[in-house]
């Protein structure tokens, strides 16, 4: 692959990733840990990841149980998961947290699975912009280097195959998502 195109190959990766990220925090059913990574609890006054202040654990199915390392932060790592939204109330023993993930009805996963196409379709859209920035360079370069007409052509066509390819990538991922969520 020539190296001009690598750099829009990486950015390309990146919003893959993004979107590969964005699923994991959509709940499906089965309790993920993945829906906590977004969530910053006050610990002694800095907004710390919850996952730095307790150990999460997946007992069960549809429960995730979090241990802190403190039994102080019990109270600030609800008021975190209350105010943050994953949309379930946690209950503690005074030890330990719970979080239950109810079961889905069909209307929410519905509303999942169209929140699942939307993001892909956002990604979609900033792969296909990452192409034009891309064509656009190349277009310079023809005005600016002593680069032929032919070598453009190449470049642009080596950057529609990257776009189709993630294009693809993206589509899969939207898929697997969507399958997921609609499974009982």
């Amino acid at each position: 692959m020539d190296e001009r195109l690598n750099s829009y190959s990486d950015k390309m990766e990146k919003t893959l990733e993004h979107l590969s990220g964005d699923y994991m925090s959509i709940r499906a059913g089965r309790a993920n840990p993945h829906v906590l990574d977004k969530i910053k609890v006050d610990y002694y006054g800095t907004p710390t990841p919850l996952q730095s202040v307790g150990n999460v654990t997946v007992p069960e199915p549809r429960l995730i149980q979090i241990a802190p390392w403190e039994k102080t932060m019990i109270k600030e790592i609800e008021k975190a998961i209350l105010a943050s939204d994953v949309g379930i109330t946690p209950s503690n023993d005074g030890a330990v947290i719970r979080l239950v993930f109810p079961e889905l009805t069909e209307e929410r996963r519905k509303e999942l699975a169209k929140d699942v196409k939307k993001k892909a379709e956002d990604a979609k859209v900033a792969v296909r912009n990452i192409r034009r920035d891309g064509n656009d360079a190349f277009k310079k370069l023809s005005k600016t280097d002593d680069v032929s007409e032919d070598e453009i052509k190449d470049l642009e066509d080596g950057l529609q195959k990257l776009t189709d390819q993630y294009i693809s990538k993206i589509d899969k991922l939207c898929e697997d998502k969507s399958s997921e969520i609609m499974t009982v």
